[in-house]
């Protein structure tokens, strides 16, 4: 049993968004006791069609519930928006039920002018496993090379796991964009995620991207858009003091899970080897995920960016506090850190801030100063980002 850092309100509605197979579900069930908590499961085709049919059946069977049921518990709610509005009906009747409204997207919810319950409801998000969650049983190389969606890591046998990342890639992100009736053709959007996997980490060349996936430039940015609102992956812009220069220039986006970015990528049969490109790719990767996962569980409410000049001089991963402290973090995924490797980088960001730390990330045992430029293991990182 992983106990996750995502604490469930006891008693406050709200939203729970998280890619599938984060354990959103497992989770509910562990922190509300079947006696009390009244579960409709939306997956269910009886289910599904009984309430699309009639959504108002949903407020009849809550107000004849048993008083002893003090939560309602609907699974993937976005599947029928309008039961939003007999759950916002029910609270202002205030019947002494809180609701738990789960789900893998908010896309649908919004975009079809859902009833988001104004307020009345806090929004959480669960994601893969964290190291602070698994603990002892967190191992870096597994964790990057097949990410830590909990069903996947704790599968003991690894082709298993394998098998279970091709199934993720191949089947549950397809359903989940045509369930939700996202994209014209399946097959373009399939080809377009392909070298979108090829490119997470990197500056999104839209043009690029479109010429091979067969699509226009204008399509290319909706179906990224389409990966970050299904929670598939997050955009990660580079640094500028003027929030809308910052959106308006060329981000980099980086899937959620470097499992499922190596499942879409076709790479599950190929090792990860300490010294290639691809080890240190998904060092970054999983660094960075972690940094938001963490983020959103301890609700600290940093600013993540990168930095890069137009002659290539780049910082990994810009960290503003709402202290107003900045760290810039170059991370090296090598066991020995050349100090040269990071001066240029420190130097060109040093011209458009003033003020920061500058601080590598290292696969190494202890920590290491060259001037003011400190490296230290991603273990110890990780403890002064929950200190910050």
């Amino acid at each position: 049993m992983v106990k996750r850092l995502l604490k469930l309100p006891q008693s406050k509605s709200f939203f729970l968004f998280g890619p599938r197979q984060t354990g959103k579900t497992t989770l509910v069930r562990e922190a509300f006791p079947q006696e009390r908590c009244s579960s409709y499961n939306l997956l269910i085709t009886a289910e599904y069609l009984r309430l699309v049919a009639d959504p108002s059946l949903l407020r009849t069977e809550i107000l004849a519930s048993p008083k002893n049921i003090t939560h309602i518990f609907i699974d993937e709610v976005q599947r029928i928006p309008e039961l939003l509005n007999e759950v916002h009906a029910l609270m202002e009747e205030r019947v002494g039920r809180s609701f738990i409204l789960c789900g893998s997207s908010a896309r649908k919810l919004k975009r079809s002018g859902a009833n988001m319950l104004g307020g009345r409801a806090w929004t959480l998000r669960l994601h893969s496993l964290t190291h602070l969650e698994l603990g002892d049983q967190f191992n870096l190389a597994r964790a990057m090379e097949i990410g830590t969606l909990p069903k996947i890591y704790l599968e003991h046998d690894r082709e298993a796991a394998r098998q279970y990342l091709k199934s993720y890639a191949e089947t549950y992100i397809k359903e989940e964009i045509e369930a939700e009736a996202l994209v014209r053709s399946t097959g373009t959007f399939l080809r377009f995620l392909f070298q979108a996997g090829h490119e997470s980490g990197n500056l999104i060349n839209y043009s690029n991207i479109a010429r091979d996936s067969g699509t226009s430039h204008t399509t290319v940015k909706e179906y990224y858009q389409i990966l970050e609102d299904t929670l598939i992956g997050r955009f990660l812009f580079p640094y500028h003091r003027s929030v809308r220069k910052k959106h308006s220039l060329h981000p980099k986006f980086y899937l959620f899970d470097t499992g499922v970015e190596r499942a879409i990528k076709k790479q599950l049969s190929l090792d990860l080897l300490p010294g290639t490109r691809e080890f240190g790719c998904a060092f970054e990767h999983w660094i960075v995920n972690e940094c938001w996962r963490i983020n959103d569980y301890l609700q600290k409410d940093f600013e993540f960016s990168y930095f890069r000049t137009e002659s290539g001089a780049e910082v990994d991963l810009i960290i503003e506090t709402p202290k107003k402290h900045t760290i810039a973090v170059e991370i090296k995924s090598a066991s020995k850190v050349r100090v040269g490797d990071l001066r240029s980088g420190y130097a060109a960001f040093a011209k458009v801030c003033k003020k920061f730390t500058p601080l590598c990330i290292a696969n190494i045992a202890r920590s290491q100063r060259f001037g003011e430029v400190e490296v230290v293991p991603w273990q110890e990182f990780f403890k002064r980002f929950a200190q910050w």
